[in-house]
């Protein structure tokens, strides 16, 4: 093969195989390939968190032969890809623009170029270690600030690094208490607070956080830590695009000249406006 020959689907999946392996997913989810054929020529990949309707026809536009995302289209079973649903028209789009679609998700969320790494790297966090033991593989990180801070300088400093939504970032805790030692957990993670807490953290950043959950979370501190940071669900996985783009281009090595990358530029947080915010609850 030439060294101007395209890639394979094949040959970009045995790199991405072995980033995140799909053994190391958890039991209930459903990764790999969901479209594409292993042997068609891949020249651009598309990466981002969700297979939706308007960042399939943004990787069509581009011209990707590969979509990489996040989040499964077809986690749960279906009985009908007809265009009528949203997931039929999904696969149509990709089928008829010959777009493979491949899925990294719990398996991501584990790896060590993997999404809570990159949410830890975005808190700017050393010292890093697992959080949670979760079907024998390391969820979520925790690691130390280079030095104790405020809680919200440490909420507004990493709003500053996240992807920007409507709804911003949730915070529960006394905006002065100083924080250092930092969980993270991208996505949802209100069923870890047991790790967090045993972990002695300070402050806890996910996402889709629970009225019941966090209240009692509170109650249980009695006011102090750990403090929560609902940093939301596509922001707080949207930061591992760019190390996976990365990693992605390392492990094909001198053919990932042969390849181009581009990350997604559709917010698919589904929140697009707040009204009445008001911060003068009592933490």
């Amino acid at each position: 093969m030439s060294d101007d020959a395209p890639l394979t689907l094949r040959e970009v999946l045995d790199v991405l195989e072995r980033l995140y392996p799909p053994g190391t997913a958890q039991s209930w989810d459903r990764v790999g390939l969901v479209t594409g054929d292993p042997d068609q020529p891949v020249r651009r990949v598309h990466l981002a968190v969700d297979p939706t309707l308007a960042v399939v026809a943004e990787a069509r536009d581009l011209g990707a032969d590969l979509l990489l995302t996040h989040h499964p289209l077809l986690l749960r079973g279906v009985h009908s890809v007809a265009t009528t649903s949203a997931k039929g028209a999904t696969v149509t789009d990709l089928v008829v623009g010959d777009v493979a679609l491949y899925v990294a998700h719990t398996n991501a969320d584990v790896a060590a170029e993997g999404v809570c790494v990159a949410l830890a790297e975005a808190c700017g966090l050393d010292a890093v270690e697992p959080l949670a033991l979760v079907e024998d593989r390391p969820l979520g990180r925790v690691g130390d600030l280079p030095a104790a801070m405020p809680l919200r300088a440490f909420a507004e400093g990493l709003a500053a690094r996240l992807p920007a939504t409507a709804v911003g970032l949730r915070v529960a805790g006394p905006p002065e208490a100083a924080v250092r030692r930092v969980a993270v957990l991208g996505g949802a993670g209100d069923d870890q607070l047991d790790a967090v807490r045993a972990a002695r953290a300070d402050v806890y950043v996910t996402a889709d956080l629970r009225h019941h959950p966090v209240l009692e979370a509170r109650e249980e501190s009695r006011g102090g830590p750990p403090y929560l940071v609902d940093a939301g669900h596509w922001a707080s996985e949207q930061v591992w695009l760019a190390r996976a783009e990365r990693a992605l281009r390392a492990g094909l090595g001198g053919a990932a000249t042969r390849v181009e990358t581009h990350i997604s530029t559709v917010r698919t947080d589904p929140w697009t406006f707040v009204v009445g915010a008001d911060e003068r609850g009592t933490p």
